[in-house]
């Protein structure tokens, strides 16, 4: 392998709502908080023992106006990036480090109640017999046989 790679992919909820800075020129950036837990069973007290490590998501331009219309705190997503580390001078003097990841992919793994009523007033909306002309068949004799060639190339 000739490079290195910086990649991140974190399955989490929001810990809070996004928060948006918009510059000029049209650009936005976006911030948020994901929490991630990880469970085991500590073998000395059997007792299960969960613990939460907490990310600091970063969300550009078009990613970012999205995320600000569509999440709030509590939804799951699934968020690919990289890690970058910035460090600034406080105005005590002391240099602070914070570890972000600048994610180029969200998916919204969260169900929305409106987009799920939507869906389901469609289905109780079919009268039987549109039902049953929606359904399509699931029967293993439907699916045409396909004949194995006997010219194998190996």
């Amino acid at each position: 392998m000739a490079g290195t790679l910086n990649k991140v992919m974190l399955i989490g909820h929001l810990g809070d709502e996004v928060k948006m800075h918009y510059f000029d020129g049209g650009n936005a950036l976006g911030r948020f908080p994901i929490a991630t837990n990880e469970t085991y069973i500590n073998k000395q007290t059997n007792e299960k023992v969960t613990t939460t490590e907490w990310h600091n998501i970063v969300v550009k331009n078009k990613l970012a106006q999205l995320c600000e219309q569509y999440l709030t705190k509590g939804d799951k997503v699934y968020v690919e990036g990289k890690i970058k580390t910035r460090q600034w001078d406080g105005q005590d003097g002391v240099k602070h480090f914070s570890t972000e990841i600048h994610a180029s992919e969200i998916t919204f793994l969260s169900d929305k109640k409106g987009q799920n009523q939507s869906t389901s007033n469609a289905i109780e909306s079919q009268t039987p017999s549109n039902a049953a002309e929606s359904k399509q068949p699931n029967r293993q004799d439907d699916i045409p046989e396909i004949e194995p060639e006997d010219d194998l190339p190996f």
